[in-house]
């Protein structure tokens, strides 16, 4: 963009009524123009028109039949651009600018997919569903200058490619999980990592809240597990939980990115601080110490107990009735001290709670062990390809969301040299997270059977958000490219290069990621001449 164009720029933001005031400063010189196939995830079907671009300037405007997505979209594009981009809602196809419309799509978009088309005078996302322009939005982000991303002024242009781009869905959830037990992060560390999933199509984001180390949401009728449980966390320091207030936010927040978020309650075992903010809930009525360790297994719910299902209920209910999303996850995993007997015993009476309140039961494969209850899903965690608990749980007619933990946890080191993170279930450079297809991973479990593919982010040596960004990207994405793109659009070669561009993209937006040599990273554009705003 010129100088005058620059000028045009702060006019347009005056008249609006913006009091900003203007510098000159560093902005990256302009970028090549992004190929519609170049984003990740990979598109289902690109068309692109040779010759043929568009470009954002001062007098483009917005028209959306979503405006909660139209207003998402100007709040992405202002800041860098510097331009008002008005939005209406009128109706009917515009002929220049951008514009989102609920009606037009191809039919095979379905509830989550999209179709991006670009001319010179007018881009255009259609989907069947809010959810479907979202995304269209979040690939229209992809096809700008890394720059975009930028939160004061940059030089642009701000040119996309021609053309057309048909998208969905391979899979209907696609899932990113934070353990904020081991180490407890804040509201505004899960709003980042949700702003950060959302980027690349995630719909889910599962929120372990509770395990040995600490207890992270509030409970009304058992308020001790927040202000008892919740004081501790791996090591030292402080721990802390939710209010019933911030879980709300969170769960709004959530939703408007189009994420829904599964809570979990892990049980029977990983309750530690349970049993240490009430002592009734132990087997010889005596609370156990804090722990701050890392080990697993040994800690176990009463499953005798009467007082421990009237808990069960009482917290499922609360959390049921804070989260409008479909499961309630109840863990089920490392019950090392308690019998198979027992076990079973506890599930069968704990899983129709779930139903009661509403909701759907999720769990750790281990459930399979227990019997079915309608739409149910286990999560498989395993190392290998077959387990027999998950052949239960494939037998009794259980949904399987995939997290192998040696290709999924984002929680395990890059290489023996990865200063973050455990070793348990291998090392997983970017190409291990990639290479596997959902659909054939596991021998005897029909595609049909496979709910999605959720990355865990477990939290033993992770204390800050710099921390989670560095173990979950570039993974994250990668992962997230096997949860929405066909297996035909999937090849490593091709996508090391696209996930290498992503990288300055990251670095505009403040992203600590780990360099992999495995790919070709970009470089940050050089500097160059823009105005900022300073007031």
């Amino acid at each position: 963009m010129h100088r005058p164009a620059l000028l045009a720029a702060a006019l347009a933001l005056g008249a609006a009524g913006v009091g900003v005031a203007w510098t000159v400063a560093a902005a990256p010189a302009v970028a090549a123009v992004v190929n519609l196939q170049d984003v990740v995830p990979a598109p289902a079907s690109v068309q692109p028109a040779s010759g043929v671009t568009f470009t954002l300037t001062a007098g483009t405007g917005i028209q959306s039949e979503s405006t909660d997505v139209g207003d998402a979209l100007a709040a992405l594009l202002r800041p860098a651009t510097g331009y008002p981009l008005p939005v209406t809602t009128g109706g009917g196809t515009p002929s220049s600018g951008i514009a989102l419309l609920l009606s037009g799509a191809d039919d095979s978009v379905g509830t989550e997919g999209y179709q991006l088309d670009v001319t010179a005078s007018l881009l255009t996302i259609r989907a069947q569903t809010p959810a479907g322009l979202y995304h269209g939005v979040q690939t229209l982000r992809q096809l700008l200058p890394p720059t975009i991303e930028a939160r004061t002024v940059q030089r642009g242009p701000w040119t996309v490619a021609g053309g057309r781009i048909i998208d969905r869905p391979r899979y209907a959830y696609r899932g990113a999980m934070l353990d904020v037990s081991r180490h407890f992060f804040g509201v505004d560390t899960v709003k980042r990592y949700i702003d950060e999933i959302a980027q690349y199509k995630l719909n889910v984001l599962h929120l372990h809240l509770s395990d040995d180390q600490g207890w992270r949401i509030a409970v009304d009728a058992w308020p001790r597990l927040a202000t008892v449980g919740g004081s501790t966390q791996v090591g030292d320091g402080a721990g802390g939980y939710y209010t019933k207030a911030q879980y709300t936010d969170l769960v709004a927040y959530a939703a408007a990115r189009h994420i829904t978020i599964v809570p979990e309650i892990d049980m029977p075992g990983h309750t530690n601080a349970a049993l240490t903010s009430y002592a009734e809930l132990n087997c010889d009525g005596v609370a156990p110490a804090p722990y701050t360790g890392t080990e697993v297994g040994f800690s176990s719910l009463c499953v005798h107990k009467e007082v421990t299902y009237t808990f069960v209920q009482q917290v499922l209910d609360e959390l049921a009735a804070l989260t409008p999303g479909a499961y309630l996850h109840v863990g089920g995993d490392e019950a090392h001290s308690t019998s198979d007997t027992d076990y079973r015993t506890f599930m069968n009476r704990v899983q129709p709670y779930v139903g009661a309140a509403g909701k759907t039961v999720m769990g750790w494969h281990q459930i399979g062990q227990a019997d079915h209850t309608a739409g149910r899903v286990a999560q498989f965690w395993g190392t290998g390809t077959s387990d027999a608990d998950l052949g239960a749980a494939v037998a009794k007619g259980d949904k399987i969301l995939l997290s192998p933990a040696n290709k999924t946890y984002l929680d395990m080191k890059y290489t023996d040299a990865t200063p973050l993170g455990l070793t348990w279930a291998g090392l997983i450079e970017v190409e291990t997270a990639y290479g596997w297809d959902p659909g054939s991973y596991l021998p005897g479990v029909p595609a049909a059977a496979i709910l999605g593919v959720e990355a865990p982010l477990w939290s033993e040596t992770l204390r800050t958000l710099a921390d989670i960004e560095f173990m979950a990207f570039p993974r994250m994405p990668a992962l997230a490219e096997l949860a929405w793109s066909p297996q035909s659009a999937r090849d490593w070669d091709t996508f090391k290069v696209r996930l290498g561009a992503q990288g300055p993209r990251w670095t505009v937006q403040g992203i600590n990621f780990y360099r992999s040599p495995q790919v070709p990273w970009g470089t940050p554009p050089s500097a160059s001449v823009v105005l900022h705003p300073t007031g």
